[in-house]
């Protein structure tokens, strides 16, 4: 049956799923989001594949999302039923449809045809994730309490900054990655800051940003982890350095709560680059994807 692909464009409130990944007797993003593509779509009334979705980030449980991206190939017949009498294109429809069967903590904000080659994970240049925290008692709202970390001591920021420099490019992250037997820990780690904005909604806090091609399971965690350490006084500056270095995660890595950690956007080359970027990164992944298909990489 001739298909289209689809590209969904999403939020989510990872407080009460058990990740992205789909999961038996488990609550999870793809499992709530493809059962209401099949309650839109008709397709098990029909008698027609169930919806699978491929997803940009596999986030872990607890972690949020403002710009996930994931894409879905729809039954072409399927697609173009979708307005019924209304005049909305197929796209806009799937998106209210979408909001009246989803639970309220992930939304679909719009749903398009993909461009040719277009791969939701594959074709991706980058991720960016932020990571806040809040270090001092007039900063805790609990109106935000499953989004923020309540740090136990005032950050120096700064010296959270330095300390993470020395840590960008591509590198070989196995010391800060939660180690599955046959993936490569290689990753390029293109941007780290730390900054206290002193305006906007985040003003006060002290917020991580975070880019890379890609990454490993528990990298982005176990990056700012280490990040405290220095912003107490735990730890030199030079100390995550050191770390990387070592090559070795230790058995008492500092991985921090979940729920600081936002995945921002996903940023895609131009149209007519999109299948061979995919083709590429494809090659360099599968060995991942081999060694546990269901292992969310955050």
């Amino acid at each position: 049956m001739p298909t289209v692909r689809v590209r969904l464009d999403l939020a989510y409130d990872g407080t009460h799923f058990a990740g992205w990944a789909r999961q038996p007797r488990l609550r999870t993003v793809q499992g709530a989001l493809e059962e209401g593509l099949e309650r839109v779509l008709r397709t098990r009334a029909l008698g027609l594949p169930a919806p699978r979705l491929t997803v940009a980030g596999r986030t872990d449980s607890g972690v949020h999302a403002r710009g996930q991206v994931a894409h879905v190939d729809v039954p072409v017949e399927r697609w173009e039923a979708l307005p019924g009498r209304s005049d909305r294109g197929p796209g806009e429809s799937l998106v209210t449809r979408l909001a009246g069967v989803l639970p309220p903590d992930v939304v679909v904000h719009r749903a398009t045809l993909a461009p040719t080659g277009f791969d939701a994970r594959f074709s991706a240049l980058y991720r960016r994730y932020t990571y806040r925290v809040a270090d001092t008692p007039r900063l805790r709202d609990p109106l935000r309490r499953t989004h923020v970390l309540w740090a136990r001591r005032p950050l120096d920021e700064e010296a959270m900054h330095a300390a993470v420099q020395p840590l960008l490019g591509l590198r070989d992250f196995a010391a800060f990655c939660k180690p599955r037997p046959g993936a490569t820990t290689i990753r390029e780690l293109q941007h780290m800051s730390w900054q206290r904005p002193d305006d906007g909604p985040d003003a006060g806090l002290v917020v991580a940003s975070v880019v890379a091609d890609a990454f490993c399971h528990n990298m982005v965690r176990a990056l700012v982890g280490a990040s405290l350490a220095v912003g107490e006084g735990r730890r030199d500056v030079r100390w995550p350095a050191e770390v990387l270095a070592s090559r070795r995660r230790e058995a008492n890595a500092a991985v921090v709560p979940a729920l600081g950690l936002v995945l921002e956007e996903v940023v895609y080359p131009a149209d007519d680059e999109l299948a061979a970027r995919a083709e590429r990164v494809r090659a360099l992944r599968m060995d991942e994807e081999v060694a546990d298909p269901a292992l969310p990489t955050r």
